[in-house]
């Protein structure tokens, strides 16, 4: 059975705290599993949640702050530790390629794991994956950054009482849904007669950035968006001094783009509250909020369900 949830390993932004680890997010993703921004002690936070390291295929890095890299020396060694059997891909901004190098080979070890490394050099660059496409934004923060978007492909909802209509059922199904189109009884009947699209489904991964373009075309009809919310508008001008958002834009930003179901997270150390930020960013958006917890695990919305035409 597919599986698609978001899994926290840690929230806290710049420096840890009791209750909070550094940034980790996995995303489970039927059969892609991917690692964002390990920080330190992502490792030890997954032995609590079940995914170990074997399953990791893929690990997304948005840019080289401590706070969200830290953790990939003892994942990359892990991986070896291990023995995972497959490739990993590895995406970074290729400007941080030198800060990677160092992180990979941090410390001693004997390296077997195998690393597909393919940095992002491109505003927009598209990874094909078998599960739809991976594609990155540049965002504005003091050094490079780029967030991410996993979107699967449209699909496609049969209409049983269309079928029923033209008389269609059992491997005709199979076959019109196939080829496009079935010749029956003297006539053609087309997919798109008996037929809805089925809109693919799509997650959002947006860290350390001030308000641009590319958080908005990220987060553009996303199931489930993740994006930092650092700060409460009471320090707005700071957080547009350092290249981080309030929970307020971070929820305004879900609202203007249709997303339905928003996890805040990333929350800086000097705020001891999560309802704050829960109750700035309701303000704004009332689709489904998730203020971020450590070890906390968020399913990605069931599909949109397509009406008839």
């Amino acid at each position: 059975m597919s599986m698609r949830e978001l899994v926290v390993l840690g929230t806290a932004s710049q420096a840890p705290t009791r209750q909070r680890n550094h940034n980790g997010y996995l995303l489970r993703w039927d059969d892609e599993v991917i690692l964002f921004d390990p920080g330190e002690g992502s490792q030890r936070q997954m032995l609590h949640t079940g995914v170990t390291a074997t399953d990791l295929t893929r690990i997304c890095v948005t840019h080289f702050h401590g706070d969200h890299c830290l953790g990939l020396p003892g994942m990359i060694q892990r991986l070896s530790l291990d023995r995972v059997p497959h490739p990993v891909a590895v995406h970074f901004p290729a400007g941080g390629a030198e800060y990677f190098a160092r992180l990979r080979h941090a410390s001693s070890f004997y390296e077997t794991a195998e690393l597909a490394v393919e940095p992002i050099d491109t505003d927009g660059q598209r990874i094909t994956l078998g599960i739809g496409t991976l594609e990155a934004r540049r965002l504005r923060h003091p050094i490079e950054t780029y967030g991410y978007r996993l979107v699967e492909p449209d699909g496609c909802r049969m209409l049983p009482e269309r079928l029923a209509a033209y008389g269609i059922a059992g491997p005709d199904t199979g076959r019109l849904l196939r080829d496009g189109h079935l010749d029956r009884d003297g006539r053609r009947v087309t997919r798109d007669e008996v037929s809805v699209t089925r809109p693919g489904q799509r997650f959002a991964f947006v860290m350390d950035t001030g308000l641009c373009d590319g958080v908005f075309a990220l987060a553009e009809h996303a199931d489930l968006l993740v994006i930092e919310s650092t700060f409460l508008e009471s320090e707005a001008a700071l957080a547009a001094e350092v290249g981080h958002l309030t929970a307020g834009q971070a929820a305004r930003v879900a609202a203007e783009s249709g997303v339905r179901t928003l996890v805040l997270t990333h929350f800086s150390q000097r705020y001891a509250d999560p309802r704050r930020f829960h109750d700035e960013a309701r303000e704004h958006f009332s689709g489904d909020l998730v203020i971020a917890e450590d070890l906390q695990t968020v399913q990605v919305p069931p599909r949109r369900v397509p009406s008839p035409g």
